[in-house]
């Protein structure tokens, strides 16, 4: 059993090492470049009729949506960055959701431009131009709390037993490379019924759904490790963050913004509180 933890460690080692290594991260700009590019052209030529028909079906008549494409991408990107933080800090991982959440809301934004004729016309644009400053400034709120949440983390191990750390670090990677395989199997599905024109589901609210069990999952693991009030309260409180961001997901215009910036406001919450009763717990003095 030992061995074959192990191997599955080995195996989440390599994945990371090869997933932040510089050639990789050159290769992802050029991926999302050639995207927008891609996607350009190919609207452009589905709009002058220079596709086959049951193509030209499939692709959208607005350039706008080039841009949707192209950060749909950047965000699929952003969330398997956001799996192997998982693995290092549990605090690091929400923040990394945050920061998807607050992507996702300028994604929404420009997702609001399909919507704009060409030319631009005031009278089609004036609701979508309400849900785009909502979003922007959702955004931009979540963006500068992230800052204070962030400024506020203090890593501490939640084992002072050099054995224990290193057991509840492979089980989070464990989780990490179990959740990397699922996400891989969500994205594969969803390009498959795109191409094949079938609807298409959202995929970070399915992965958000995901991301909530194994939150708690990792609450379980972790009581293996400490007991502490503190850590399970904390990192139970990290996987209701986790909710509410799902529920922003799917919540219509203006209220998404309100869930998402009351989610960040409560893991700052979170943090200064947890810090707070670290720094009041009684000291043990040992018995002689």
């Amino acid at each position: 059993m030992i061995g074959y933890l192990r191997r599955i460690v080995s195996v989440y080692d390599w994945l990371e090492h090869l997933w932040e290594h510089r050639r990789t991260e050159r290769a992802a700009a050029n991926l999302l470049i050639a995207a927008f590019l891609g996607s350009l052209v190919l609207i452009e030529l589905a709009r002058q009729g220079w596709l086959p028909e049951q193509v030209g079906m499939l692709l959208p008549k607005s350039h706008y949506y080039a841009i949707n494409v192209a950060f749909s991408m950047l965000l699929g990107i952003e969330v398997i960055g956001l799996v192997f933080t998982l693995a290092h800090s549990v605090s690091d991982s929400v923040g990394k959701q945050f920061e998807i959440l607050s992507l996702i809301l300028l994604r929404n934004s420009f997702k609001e431009f399909v919507y704009f004729g060409e030319p631009l016309v005031w009278d089609e644009a004036s609701e979508p131009v309400l849900h785009i400053l909502s979003n922007a400034a959702g955004a931009i709120l979540i963006f500068i709390l992230l800052g204070f949440y962030y400024r506020l983390q203090r890593h501490r191990a939640i084992t002072q037993s050099p054995g224990a750390a290193a057991d509840f670090i492979a089980s989070k990677k464990v989780i990490a490379l179990l959740l990397l395989t699922i996400v891989s199997c969500i994205g594969t599905l969803q390009g498959y019924y795109f191409i094949s024109g079938q609807p298409a589901y959202d995929f970070f609210s399915i992965f958000y759904t995901v991301l909530v069990f194994s939150d708690v999952l990792l609450v379980l693991i972790s009581l293996r490790y400490s007991s502490g009030y503190p850590v399970l309260f904390r990192n139970s409180a990290f996987a209701v963050a986790t909710v509410v961001i799902r529920l922003a997901l799917t919540a219509p215009p203006y209220i998404n913004v309100l869930l998402g910036i009351g989610a960040m406001v409560f893991a700052i919450g979170i943090i200064v509180a947890y810090n707070r009763f670290e720094n009041s717990e009684p000291k043990t003095v040992p018995l002689h």
